[in-house]
């Protein structure tokens, strides 16, 4: 795997860090800043919509632009959005910091995952998306607690300032190893780029993506209540327990990106599967200590261990645009990251609750099970069993000459390197 593939995992780390740890710094906002707990948890909802935004508009603003500069702006702004928010004199200043953070997050993904994907060969692909999803892993175990622990101690905008130096790290790391990648002689066109949206099987990659995404976020939103309220655990259990859920994912990512290449379908069932017996199991359980224990675990395994496959799947059917591929998905876990809450509040706001976001989240990632079920069938249909090996070197092609790579696909430089 080339290095500059772990650059951009080691960049998704202070990106992620940054997108989640607010769970752990909404009582310290809403004192300073003299809103409400939920007003502040408005700067959670308005980071996730700025992703679903943000992804596709920046994939397409930059779509003939060099990649590596593009990176490299994208960082910048990032970095520099996390400092206006630390020095935020109020909350409306820290409001706009937090959307145009997730806008430039956003554009980084995308970006990032076509860079990442024209690096390595065709059957490396879930592989490269591991690493990057292996950073974002890495937040939720040790960015995520690092940033409650220094809100606790050092007040939250000192959570802020450290993602702002991890951002700094990430440029430089950007800056100085990941190559440059020439634009292909044809430049981009945004119609042959949009017309990966005529495929169903795009659309329900997107479902897909969203409803497993959603499903799992349900009730992990909502899992400190949970466990203080259902299960009667202590507060302090919380900060260990989003770190066990981290772990989870960790693992999860490690297994689902070594295997997902050879057996893409059969993981998003199992997987997808997994983490709707888990839920099932948390709405049962939850007021068992142990079991809600273990859970967090599991669910952070069983969401973790998907996502490769789910990544490797959109570039699969929309390979000849791999930008907008990978902008597509970062949008759609980002409507499962926005739309799993809500479900889980709504249900809540009608007295079911805390327990009832995980049947909810179950809900949702049952639905997901039947749209694979969907994506396997028509895929078969359509006479891919027997063609799949041929289909996916003609895509893997297709994406090399869009992202500037040259249409060769079985081995890369040991350095990593892309030349013209």
């Amino acid at each position: 795997m080339p290095v500059a593939v772990y650059i951009l995992g080691l960049s998704v780390f202070a990106l992620g860090t940054s997108e989640f740890m607010l769970s752990g710094l909404l009582p310290p906002i809403a004192d300073d800043m003299n809103v409400s707990i939920p007003q502040a948890g408005l700067l959670i909802s308005a980071f996730a919509i700025g992703m679903v935004v943000g992804a596709p508009l920046l994939a397409v603003a930059t779509l003939r632009l060099p990649r590596r500069t593009t990176l490299i702006a994208l960082i910048s702004v990032f970095g520099l959005g996390q400092i206006a928010g630390a020095l935020a004199p109020t909350y409306e200043v820290l409001f706009v910091s937090r959307v145009v953070s997730a806008l430039a997050c956003a554009g980084f993904w995308a970006v990032g995952a076509a860079v990442a994907i024209a690096m390595v060969p065709v059957n490396q692909r879930a592989r490269a998306m591991a690493v990057m999803i292996g950073g974002l892993s890495v937040a939720n175990v040790l960015g995520v607690p690092l940033g409650a622990f220094l809100g606790e101690h050092l007040g939250w905008r000192s959570a802020f300032w450290a993602v702002g130096a991890a951002s700094a790290v990430a440029l430089i790391g950007v800056a100085t190893r990941i190559p440059h990648i020439p634009l292909p002689e044809k430049r981009p066109e945004l119609k042959r780029e949009l017309a990966i949206y005529r495929d169903r099987q795009v659309w329900l990659a997107i479902v897909i993506t969203a409803l497993a995404a959603g499903g799992v976020f349900c009730a992990f939103s909502y899992l400190a209540p949970l466990l203080t309220d259902v299960a009667g655990l202590d507060s302090g259990w919380v900060p260990w327990l989003l770190g066990l859920f981290g772990v989870g994912a960790l693992i999860g990512t490690m297994i689902g990106g070594r295997v997902a290449d050879a057996h893409l379908f059969g993981v998003m069932l199992s997987g997808i599967t997994a983490s709707t017996v888990f839920l099932v199991a948390l709405a049962l359980f939850a007021s068992s200590q142990v079991a809600v224990v273990a859970l967090a675990f599991l669910l952070g395994l069983s969401a973790f261990f998907t996502a490769p496959a789910l990544n490797a799947r959109m570039f699969n059917v929309a390979g000849a645009a791999p930008t907008l591929a990978g902008a597509t998905t970062t949008a759609a876990f980002n409507l499962g990251n926005t739309s799993g809450p809500w479900l889980g509040g709504t249900v809540i706001d009608l007295d079911f609750g805390f327990a009832s976001t995980a049947w909810a989240g179950a809900a949702m990632t049952a639905l997901a099970l039947a749209a694979v079920g969907m994506a396997l069938h028509l895929q078969r249909g359509d006479g891919d069993g027997g063609r799949t090996r041929s289909r996916s070197r003609l895509i893997a092609k297709s994406a090399a000459r869009g992202a500037g790579r040259p249409a060769r696909v079985g081995s890369v430089p040991a350095d990593g390197r892309v030349t013209p």
